[in-house]
């Protein structure tokens, strides 16, 4: 039996939360293990242990009411989670099924644990047509600063086709967030699906997206940190059918204290699939920015063609952008590579826009937004598009020297 650990604050707390839920098997496992250390190699350049010193000690409870949402994407058929439950009422959608149930699953993974087991509402959504209107999931934490947990599973039948927006707000609060978001991808299916970080400046954000992939079925993904203090979204693919394609991409864009880490596991486990990786990295003043991501290529998986890059750009001599990339490849008839730069602004570039009598602080704003356009380019929800320009604009804005 294992023994349980020295907890800290923030430990002892969580652990009581999972006794007052009734969690008690979930109590004595985290106690075992408590938070995720650089011990933990998925964790190195995110110490938990050492990051959450405290948390709230509520949970957040169902709110009808909430006033905390700060998108509203124009044309899409909105979805409301308000504090881990659905929330609101749900406009038909021809092809588009919702339900809720409760949770049963759980994970090693002490993060994913807390998740898993705290979780409120899991919301099933099932879709069986070509949609052409977009979904806009709305996850909510509204209130005092509270522990949230939500869920949300996405069945895709085969051959159809889904655009999902999800949206993380938050009142201006110290919440801790827990969101796990599953995605099944059925045969000759597609889907895009785009994460946006609304949260407030002192949430604490964690994220957990799961993706199968079935045959001949295409994905295309992004995940975006800019607003919490502290974020970490773990992204697992699992391609099991041969002809999938999946195209991973994220950004964090971070100013102050801020931590963000994007953490990538892709599992080529079938032959004749391919994905490709692109993640971008802003940092200013003190941030630190986290990049790991691993493809795996299991021995029968032979033609898998999978390209990763990451690119960084540190903005101040205290910033940080630690990056990880990984290939392990069990298959001898492949095409993998990884790859990451990092570095300032080319000076040559500035000098150049400014020799054209453009100021310094608009000419850096520039090139940091043509840095950034290419993660843009691909996305086809107009309204994303604007709303992550805005995001660059006003995190630009606030930076005297960026």
């Amino acid at each position: 039996m294992n023994k349980e650990i020295k907890l800290n604050g923030a430990e002892e707390q969580l652990k009581a939360l999972l006794v007052s839920q009734g969690k008690d098997a979930a109590a004595e496992q985290f106690a075992t293990s408590g938070l995720p250390t650089r011990r933990i190699e998925a964790y190195h350049y995110t110490d938990l242990k050492s990051l959450l010193r405290e948390v709230p000690s509520a949970l957040a409870t169902a709110n009808d009411g909430a006033s905390a949402s700060r998108s509203n994407f124009e044309g899409t058929a909105r979805i409301e989670i308000v504090n881990g439950h659905l929330a609101g009422d749900f406009e038909d959608v021809e092809g588009v099924s919702i339900a809720t149930s409760s949770n049963s699953a759980s994970g090693e993974d002490s993060v994913v644990l807390l998740s898993e087991a705290l979780v409120g509402d899991v919301v099933e959504i099932k879709v069986s047509g070509e949609l052409e209107q977009v979904l806009h999931i709305d996850r909510i934490i509204d209130g005092e600063a509270a522990i949230n947990a939500d869920k949300v599973v996405v069945s895709v039948e085969d051959g159809c086709t889904l655009t999902l927006v999800e949206s993380f707000n938050a009142s201006d609060a110290a919440h801790m967030r827990l969101a796990t978001t599953e995605i099944a991808l059925g045969e000759g299916s597609t889907v895009v699906h785009m994460q946006l970080d609304g949260n407030s400046a002192t949430t604490r954000h964690f994220a957990n997206n799961r993706y199968t992939l079935a045959a001949d079925s295409l994905l295309r993904t992004f995940v975006q940190h800019t607003e919490a203090q502290l974020s970490r979204t773990a992204v697992t693919a699992d391609f099991n059918g041969g002809g999938a394609h999946a195209d991973f991409a994220g950004l964090n864009l971070l100013a102050g204290k801020q931590h963000a880490d994007i953490t990538l596991n892709v599992n080529h486990l079938v032959a004749n699939t391919t994905s490709t990786e692109t993640f971008k990295n802003v940092v200013h003043d003190g941030a630190k920015a986290v990049f790991q991501g691993k493809i795996v290529v299991a021995p029968h998986a032979q033609k898998t063609d999978a390209q990763m890059m990451c690119q960084g750009l540190i903005l101040s001599e205290r910033g940080e952008i630690l990056v990880k990339p990984e290939l392990e490849i069990f298959a001898d008839d492949v095409i993998c590579a990884h790859g990451a730069t990092c570095g300032e602004l080319d000076e040559n570039s500035l000098f150049y826009l400014m020799s054209r009598g453009i100021p310094r602080k608009e000419a850096k704003a520039m090139l940091i937004r043509a840095f950034l356009a290419e993660m843009f380019e691909p996305m086809e929800v107009e309204a994303v598009v604007a709303t992550l320009e805005a995001r660059v604009d006003s995190w630009l804005d606030e930076r005297e020297e960026a």
